[in-house]
């Protein structure tokens, strides 16, 4: 795999810094190894027909390689995990089970995660959200509490590092602005042990640095 082009958002609000989803695909790309350059757009292009042929819901990160587009996280880090051991065992049982658990962090953790993340970042005020979110925390606290169950004396989901658990990490961090995870010292352990990661180190620091350089100028 060479000619690897991510797109990524050029500036988004502070909250948001650090939790756009090409993060996902930097990092299984440094864990691969595997070079790439990054295509900062803004939203004027992210509504163009010309980017909704790269991602039909205008959202990022679109992913080229070899004059092939992809769309999705998910799908994108399993594509990159596909060719890479560092990502994805070689035998087939646990080429299943990172799958399994890749599948089970955007369907089943995820879901719930993002319900209350987008509703304490984007929509605190509203009065339904004030009534909905000890519903919303509690729907979080279950999902957790089973996560916790399977990590409880486990380093990682499978028994190594794996694509399964930067699609996990990176769902957890959207709740970062509280102390659910913590809630939880399985869970959070296992947090710091993936965030500690010098892979995951550089795709932040770099994602953080395009934010910087194109952050709005003051009035």
């Amino acid at each position: 795999m060479d000619k690897i082009t991510v797109t990524g958002f050029r500036w988004v609000p502070p909250f948001a810094q650090g939790l756009v989803r090409d993060l996902r695909v930097r990092w299984a790309l440094e864990e691969a190894g595997l070079p790439y350059e990054v295509r900062l757009i803004d939203l004027e292009e992210r509504s163009s027909s010309a980017y909704h042929q790269k991602h039909p819901f205008g959202q990022v990160p679109a992913f080229e390689a070899d004059g092939q587009g992809l769309f999705e996280s998910g799908a994108i880090v399993h594509h990159i995990a596909a060719g890479s051991e560092a990502l994805m065992p070689a035998d087939r049982h646990g080429r299943a089970s990172t799958v399994a658990w890749m599948f089970a962090a955007l369907n089943t953790v995820e879901p719930p995660i993002q319900n209350l993340s987008v509703m304490d970042l984007q929509q605190s005020e509203e009065q339904w959200a004030k009534l909905r979110r000890p519903g919303a925390v509690e729907a979080v606290r279950v999902r957790l509490g089973a996560l916790s169950a399977w990590l409880d004396g486990r380093d990682y989901l499978v028994d190594r590092f794996t694509a399964a658990d930067i699609l996990m990490t990176t769902v957890l961090r959207l709740i970062r602005h509280t102390d659910l995870v913590a809630e939880f010292p399985v869970l959070d352990a296992y947090v710091k042990r993936c965030e500690a990661r010098p892979a995951f180190q550089k795709a932040l620091r770099e994602q953080m640095a395009d934010f910087a350089r194109n952050a709005p100028v003051a009035a």
